[in-house]
């Protein structure tokens, strides 16, 4: 903002010479008794009238265009600010995350039903866990252990295609056993079971958000 006064103050300043040097050059053209005027008095006494009325308004037309110029330069300065304060995503986790690959995992230690776990996800700006390839799955199943987890697929029925909390359509990376809607992930692998059950959960999300 101070440098925006700046420049303001500056403009006006230039524009305040260019009306002085304006009346100036009227009086070495308009009648005087002396036709070179004050104005050409200072510039110099010996130069050539003509010469030195060129000379006047050519630095006249220079502050003109300096005034017009410098609030032009001001206005795409000003827009600057938004790109270069621009922050780059980090490539590292929020503490008690986990990283690998382009995600962070976060591993709840406490334990609700499939929608209470996702909801505590999106609290946490995530998703309950999803994994994209295998490197993804192999690392959840490692980490994860013996534990039992949530993660983010569910489907309708039994019927029903697998999908993700976004609704995309589960690739069928792996199978996943039983009859249930709410998948979670334990040393077996991927199995299904019903909503209401407390487990442990596991979120999700991007290191950097597009």
């Amino acid at each position: 903002m101070l440098q925006i006064q700046k420049y303001a103050s500056t403009s006006n300043q230039i524009l305040n010479k260019g009306e002085k040097l304006a009346k100036t050059c009227g009086e070495g053209t308009g009648g005087s008794k002396n036709p070179r005027g004050k104005f050409l008095k200072i510039i110099s006494p010996v130069f050539p009238t003509k010469l030195s009325y060129y000379f006047c308004y050519g630095v006249l037309a220079v502050l003109s265009v300096a005034a017009i110029a410098l609030p032009v330069a001001l206005s795409v300065r000003s827009r600057k600010p938004a790109i270069e304060n621009y922050e780059p995503c980090s490539a590292t986790c929020p503490r008690a995350w986990i990283g690998f690959g382009s995600k962070c995992f976060y591993f709840s230690e406490d334990i609700r039903n499939w929608t209470f776990s996702q909801a505590s996800c999106m609290a946490l700006e995530a998703q309950l866990a999803r994994f994209d390839n295998q490197e993804e799955l192999n690392f959840l199943k490692t980490y994860n252990g013996t534990s039992i987890h949530w993660i983010g697929l569910h489907r309708k029925s039994p019927g029903h295609l697998w999908r993700w909390t976004d609704n995309t359509e589960y690739n069928n990376l792996n199978s996943i056993r039983g009859e249930g809607k709410y998948a979670y992930l334990s040393d077996r692998g991927i199995s299904s079971g019903r909503a209401y059950v407390p487990r442990k959960y596991i979120c999700s999300k991007p290191k950097c958000i597009s």
